[in-house]
């Protein structure tokens, strides 16, 4: 979508921002989510928050303290989404689905040497598990989880105190809630 096809649906645009971002009640914030969401539309290679803030004409540090750091509950948004998506497609199953992202270092949140579908192997990967709502032609997704493999728990019985210390070292990093801990894949779908 070019400047001018964005310009065209602005209206619509700003309608679904209004009642997809309902829940932050704060103006700025819902403002930011609608930049956000045109940066994601707009063309071109990347979606980070640089080449997205450049084609805004925007400060980049607006979208990332957005995404990263923005005190806002994902819960409603998520909600809010999940009810359009089923509204449009009426679903008629739910499909449970894990993904792996390969990943070449240990930086990242949750990454582990384990099993993804998606590389076809046992591999240094994160994994998100998700839910989608589907029919014969059309599936959306309601639902995902970045998924803590038991390498990232650092509640383990099993630990002596360094490990234990490394492992909470990590998740204090990568920002992971020190109420995610290891659950099954099966465990999340369900809660999801």
């Amino acid at each position: 979508m070019d400047d001018r096809e964005l310009r065209r649906v602005e209206t619509e645009l700003d309608s679904f921002v209004n009642q997809v971002f309902s829940s932050l009640l704060r103006k700025d914030r819902r403002a930011v989510a609608g930049l956000y969401l045109r940066g994601v539309m707009l063309d071109g290679r990347r979606k980070s928050m640089q080449p997205m803030a450049q084609r805004l004409r925007v400060d980049h540090q607006r979208l990332q303290q957005f995404v990263t750091t923005s005190p806002w509950d994902v819960g409603p948004v998520r909600r809010t989404l999940s009810r359009k998506a089923c509204d449009l497609i009426s679903p008629d199953a739910w499909v449970v689905d894990d993904t792996g992202f390969a990943k070449d270092g240990p930086a990242s949140a949750c990454v582990a040497r384990q099993y993804s579908g998606t590389l076809g192997k046992v591999g240094n990967c994160q994994i998100a598990v998700s839910v989608h709502a589907a029919t014969d032609i059309a599936s959306a997704p309601l639902d995902w989880r970045l998924f803590v493999p038991e390498s990232w728990d650092d509640t383990g019985e099993d630990l002596d105190d360094s490990s234990r210390a490394a492992i909470s070292q990590a998740r204090r990093r990568c920002a992971i809630p020190s109420a995610e801990q290891h659950r099954r894949k099966w465990e999340m779908a369900v809660e999801m």
